[in-house]
């Protein structure tokens, strides 16, 4: 079958990795809840920082497996890469199930990790390959709304299950039912790398291929990939520390197992809901404005809740904070895509992805010296300051992009409306220098066209 770019043409092969992710989600939100409680009551531990261990091997296996999954893709087929995330996610309920210590619970950390990363990472490069570049905000919206509405579901399945039978074995069978699912459903995945080569194919030379990206390119050389990279990291940071210690928190306010549970789960189902809007939202609007005012919101949002008291004002901080997130978080891949060659797109995602994930273990790892220290509330004081200033990185580092059609329907990028100063100010130097050298403007081979594109690369532009 002759591959199509676009959602409409892909729509069953669409559809069906949403399903996958949403599968992938649960694995996750089944934690949500419960590991924090788990490691008081169950394995006693006291120190915040031990509490935490499990976030940081997650983080750090997350993040490595993230990396891979991106250099893998196009070697060995993101299908295969997808299907050995959910074989090494298999175990982890059987795990948690019948762990008797807590290096148990760390070693099914290990291949949650190794599972999120291969698997989820599987499922965003295949959805972006699909639907082509002026799809790309909608596919994230979908693809990470489906997600985290399951984190969401599952984080508030577990914590009723946990109320009603206890932490240990009930809750624990719902991932092991959501983990089998994942990996049969995932055997009808086709691989999607004849759509990367009709995409390649059908853009322009600059945006098809392009000098290849380096680590550091992804991880702050480039204007936009960088700002975006450092917004994720600590996106994940500050999250890594909702997971963490916000049921902590709550339970020393003197709430249920079940409210904590509640407000666990209404952060992600914002999160996940607002990504159907805020994702096609990222096709139209400029990528830069999404990402500071969402950073910004989830920065004052933490903040707030070192005033916050009440079980209604939580569950509103909660909501809001979704909403933060939401505006971000399909934006960042979207952004990714965009800035990244097609045939580089895969390992550019895998970097971006390996830096987002790590802020799990940074958050996990500074929260836990801090709340250990200074107490919880310093913690989520020195969080929500860092994500302030990641707002303002945004802000100052990152410009707008635009997509345009050129004349044979192909399409391309051209900065929008300005470059940074510094890269065009060089450029245009470059430029001026060359201008004794161009030939003649009766010459029929010259076009400003030609030198536009010459000159100016890596910013595409329309001359």
């Amino acid at each position: 079958m002759t591959p199509r770019l676009g959602l409409r043409a892909n729509w069953r092969q669409f559809g069906l990795l949403v399903v996958v992710n949403a599968f992938v989600g649960g694995m996750v939100g089944l934690e949500r809840t419960i590991l924090p409680r788990l490691a008081e009551q169950e394995f006693h531990l006291a120190a915040r920082s031990a509490i935490l261990s499990f976030i940081v091997v997650f983080g750090l296996t997350k993040a490595a497996a993230n990396y891979y999954a991106g250099a893998w893709a196009g070697r060995v087929g993101r299908r295969n890469v997808l299907l050995l995330g959910w074989l090494l996610g298999l175990p982890v309920p059987l795990l948690l199930l019948w762990a008797p210590s807590w290096g148990w619970v760390i070693a099914a950390n290990v291949l949650l990790g190794l599972n999120q990363g291969l698997a989820w990472s599987s499922t965003v490069v295949m959805k972006i390959d699909l639907v082509g570049p002026k799809q790309r905000g909608l596919a994230m919206g979908l693809n990470e709304s489906a997600g985290y509405l399951a984190v969401a579901a599952t984080a508030f399945g577990s914590g009723w299950l946990a109320t009603e039978y206890g932490l240990r074995p009930t809750p624990f069978y719902l991932g092991l039912g959501l983990a089998i699912m994942g990996l049969l459903s995932s055997f009808f995945v086709r691989d999607t790398r004849h759509h990367v080569a009709l995409e390649a194919a059908q853009m322009p030379t600059e945006s098809a291929g392009g000098t290849r990206l380096t680590l550091w390119d992804v991880t702050w050389r480039r204007p936009n990939l960088g700002a975006v990279t450092q917004a994720g990291l600590v996106n994940n940071l500050n999250d890594g520390m909702v997971w963490g210690l916000l049921p902590l928190l709550l339970a020393g306010k003197g709430f249920s197992l079940t409210q904590i549970g509640t407000v666990a789960a209404v952060y992600p189902a914002v999160w996940g809901l607002g990504q159907l809007v805020t994702g096609p939202l990222a096709d139209h609007v400029c990528k830069k404005h999404l990402l500071f005012g969402g950073m910004l919101l989830q920065g004052a949002v933490l903040l707030a809740m070192l005033g916050a008291a009440s079980y209604p004002a939580f569950l509103g901080l909660a909501a809001l904070l979704g909403a933060g997130t939401a505006l971000v978080y399909p934006t960042f891949l979207a952004a990714i895509a965009e800035d990244a060659p097609a045939t580089q797109r895969a390992r550019s995602v895998g970097i971006f992805r390996l830096w987002r994930d790590a802020g799990y273990a940074v958050g996990a790892l500074l929260t836990g010296v801090l709340a250990d220290a200074l107490g919880l509330e310093a913690a989520v004081a020195a969080i929500g300051g860092l994500t302030l200033l990641s707002a303002l990185i945004i802000q100052q580092r990152m410009y707008c992009v635009s997509t345009v059609e050129s004349s044979d329907g192909t399409a391309g990028r051209r900065t929008d409306p300005l470059l940074p100063s510094t890269h065009l100010l060089t450029r245009s130097r470059r430029m001026a220098a060359r201008v004794t050298a161009l030939p003649s403007p009766v010459d029929s081979t010259f076009s400003l066209t030609s030198v536009c594109q010459q000159y100016y690369e890596p910013y595409p532009c329309s001359c």
